[in-house]
This record gives structure tokens, sequence and C-alpha cells, in this order.
């Protein structure tokens, strides 16, 4: 074939298969959600549909064993998707950033964003209802496709201008921290829970 693809942007999918560590961690995310008035009182301030830890709290893993036990699990993953993408750290492993519970309630989204000052980012979801919102994420090139046609029904994935992903509870996704994404609006009936993180 004469053509081939360049500037591939990775996004890293696995599972973390253990029915009784959701439990708890499902317990957990609702725990901080009844404890955190500042973070309720910031989601309702910014228009967040549902509770998220994002702005008010900073010390999960410290705050709560289960969240240790969480970054324990995801650092295997991150790992292996620093290897994939290739990255020189110089020796050096990725540092978790940042940590935060989302608990989205039915009809919930949010916006297209990127998450500056970090490398890699990604979130583990805990609890999905039937018909919660996906994960869409963006072709970082968009912005620059001054006259591109649009693209037909059958083009492959590689080549989409957007694609979804519906997680389901347990799955571990990762991506670049540059990668625009963001929560589609789901038709679910119960809340959406995840913890999303990011390493620098």
């Amino acid at each position: 074939m004469p053509s081939r693809s360049l500037f591939a942007t990775r996004l890293y999918e696995d599972r973390i298969d253990d029915p009784a560590f959701l439990a708890e961690l499902e317990e957990a995310c609702r725990d901080i959600a009844a404890e955190d008035r500042a973070g309720r009182a910031w989601s309702r301030q910014h228009g967040y549909r549902g509770y998220t830890s994002y702005a008010s709290l900073a010390d999960l893993p410290q705050r709560d064993p289960r969240f240790a036990e969480l970054v324990r699990r995801l650092g295997a993953h991150v790992a292996r998707f620093v290897v994939d993408c290739a990255f020189d750290l110089g020796g050096r492993k990725p540092k978790l950033d940042s940590l935060w519970v989302n608990l989205l309630k039915p009809g919930g989204a949010h916006s297209g964003h990127i998450h500056p000052h970090s490398i890699v980012s990604g979130t583990f979801y805990v609890a999905i209802p039937p018909g919660a919102g996906a994960l869409r994420v963006e072709d970082p090139r968009l912005p620059l496709m001054m006259a591109a046609p649009k693209l037909r029904a059958d083009a492959p994935a590689d080549q989409q201008r957007f694609v979804s992903v519906a997680p389901q509870p347990g799955t571990v996704l990762l991506w670049e921290s540059w990668l625009r994404h963001e929560v589609i609006a789901g038709a679910g009936r119960e809340e959406r829970i995840s913890v999303s993180f990011n390493y620098r």
C-alpha cells in the first residue's frame, strides 16, 4: 500500500477484574462524596451534575487506604502505557500528581477538555449503569482540518475524528494528557462513578 499511518494517538484500555475491590471502592467514593462539603459546593457552583472532588481534596490515597490500593494497582498499567508511548523519562518513573472522585448523575456530561502539566491521564470506572455516558476522545489535529471533507461512515477507527469508548466497571483507560476528551450525556438511571487521575 503506498500510504502509511503517522503520528499515532495511543489509547490504553485494560481491566482490574476484582468485584470485591470494586465494591469497596464504590463505598469509598460514596463516603468521600458524603463528607466533602467543599466539593459538593464547588460542583453546584460550576454546574457539575453530581459530585467531584477535583477542586476540593488532594490527598485521597492518604485519606483512605482503598484509594491507596487503587493507586498501587494502577502503577503497572501506567508503566505499560509509558513503554507503549516510547517515552524516554531518563530512568525516572511517572509520579501520581492528582486523583479525584466523580459521581455523575443521570443525564450528566463533562465537556471537552485536556489535562495540562501532566504526561498521562486516565480514569478507572467503578460503577457504570446501563446507558451511562461514554468517554469520547477527539483527533488532536481537528483544529487544523480547514477544508477536510467528512469521512465515510465505514472509515476505520484510526481515521475517525471522534472515537467513543463505553467502559464497564473495572475498566482502566489511559491517554496522553494533551488528548482532548469528554463524557457524553447518557441515558442511565443511576450514578456513573469513576476515579480520574494525572501522572507527571
